[in-house]
């Protein structure tokens, strides 16, 4: 069961009109363990989420569906929360202040229009502030679970290897949407699970629903806040439950709902593709590397790499002169050689002088955030890099498809192992 990010809730309340519910009498709506959630907070979250999707031109959900959806969410989020708090996770205002300045950012403003867009909104700066800090602290939780549980073999990557040449390497792009059950479930709740699924399938059939809207406001999978999407994948690296049916669709078709042991899924196909040739262009070079200090100016070094440029035009050797005046450490001993490389693995400026030289020439002296340099190209060469990118890949596909798994195995635990009292009642 996925939290609402703060970032979700903004955007919504920048857009949402009329009363705030949190001007109503405020009552319990459910109790976690020790902690409580309210009707303020409850009908806050609702009204964001319906605001939002008529902003996406979007038909509104059942509000009864919605209101019970969002309080299980609202549930998880004060358990996981307090497991945080046990665990030690601390979100100190430097980090908070960071996250900050990345929501502003993305939202194409300033921190202090931030904040002036949060208060016209009449919501708290400070409670904004506590709830982006709650976020945090529930992704570094995960991050801790993740990391403790999931661990990705060798053996497991070359079999996957080995499996998706089987399968002519097709990926696939999918969505889907999962109604979790605890385990152990009894027939009313596997009943009544079903039944919400199937009314979740018609509703994406409709042709003005957008799936991917659904999955963010109605999954229990860990990818509900990323729309239901899962990363490009193979087969073999897709949830057990949905692969071969996922396989099995058309692009843009609909599953029919699936039972699993987790729940109950509808998975769309959003795209599939075979990968190509993956062919770089490596480049094979040298470079001497000058630096600056207290005493030494730009203009400094700058002067004596020309006069290095000089000499090298006589007929003086670079790899002599790199062994003998650069200030690379990683290369200075072996005559300035930085090796084979391919595009992206340098510094930008530095890539940059690289592509403007043929086989044989050297750049003119240029700066980086090292110091200043001048490179000679030595060799270029064409590398099929294709099965390592695709080891690669399929390592992170591995690991994604595991750390998924784990945290919502985590997260169904942590949910049946504790005490949840809800109290809502029909509006």
């Amino acid at each position: 069961m996925q939290r609402l990010t703060v970032i979700t809730v903004l955007i919504a309340l920048l857009t949402a009109t009329g009363v705030l519910a949190s001007e109503r009498l405020d009552r319990i709506v459910a109790v976690a363990d020790q902690e409580i959630v309210l009707a303020s907070e409850l009908e806050r979250e609702v009204q964001g989420i319906q605001s939002q999707l008529m902003q996406q031109g979007q038909p509104l959900p059942d509000l009864d569906q919605l209101r019970r959806q969002v309080l299980e969410r609202l549930v998880m989020q004060r358990l996981q929360l307090a497991h945080a708090q046990r665990a030690g996770v601390r979100i100190d205002d430097a980090t908070l202040d960071a996250a900050m300045q990345r929501i502003a950012a993305q939202n194409n403003m300033t921190l202090t229009q931030l904040r002036s867009a949060v208060a016209q909104q009449g919501m708290d700066f400070a409670e904004f502030r506590s709830g982006l800090r709650d976020e945090i602290a529930i992704s570094q939780l995960h991050q801790a679970i993740v990391q403790q549980e999931v661990d990705v073999s060798p053996r497991e990557i070359e079999d996957a290897v080995e499996a998706a040449a089987a399968q002519d390497n097709i990926e696939y792009l999918v969505a889907h949407i999962r109604v979790g059950t605890p385990e152990g479930a009894s027939p009313e709740q596997l009943q009544s699970a079903e039944e919400r699924a199937k009314q979740l399938r018609e509703q994406a059939l409709e042709e003005d629903t957008d799936f991917q809207s659904l999955a963010e406001t109605f999954s229990d999978a860990a990818s509900a806040e990323d729309g239901g999407v899962l990363s490009w994948r193979l087969p073999g690296q897709l949830p057990g439950s949905i692969a071969e049916p996922a396989t099995e669709l058309e692009t843009g078709e609909i599953s029919q709902v699936i039972q699993a042991a987790d729940g109950f899924h509808i998975v769309k196909l959003l795209d599939k593709r075979r990968e190509d040739a993956q062919i770089v262009e490596e480049t094979k070079s040298r470079h001497i590397l000058l630096q600056t200090d207290e005493g030494v100016t730009d203009d400094d070094v700058r002067q004596r790499l020309e006069s290095f440029l000089e000499r090298i035009e006589e007929g003086e050797s670079f790899e002599y002169l790199a062994r003998m005046y650069s200030e690379d450490p990683g290369s200075e001993a072996d005559g300035g050689n930085i090796g084979w490389t391919s595009p992206g693995q340098l510094v930008p400026e530095f890539q940059e002088q690289l592509d403007k030289l043929e086989p044989g020439e050297t750049s003119e002296p240029f700066q980086t955030q090292y110091g200043w340099h001048i490179v000679r190209v030595e060799e270029r060469r064409e590398r099929d890099v294709t099965d390592e990118q695709r080891r690669e890949q399929i390592a992170q596909q591995i690991f994604e498809r595991k750390s998924q798994e784990a945290l919502e195995q985590w997260q169904r635990q942590l949910r049946e192992e504790s005490y949840v009292d809800y109290r809502l009642e029909s509006p």
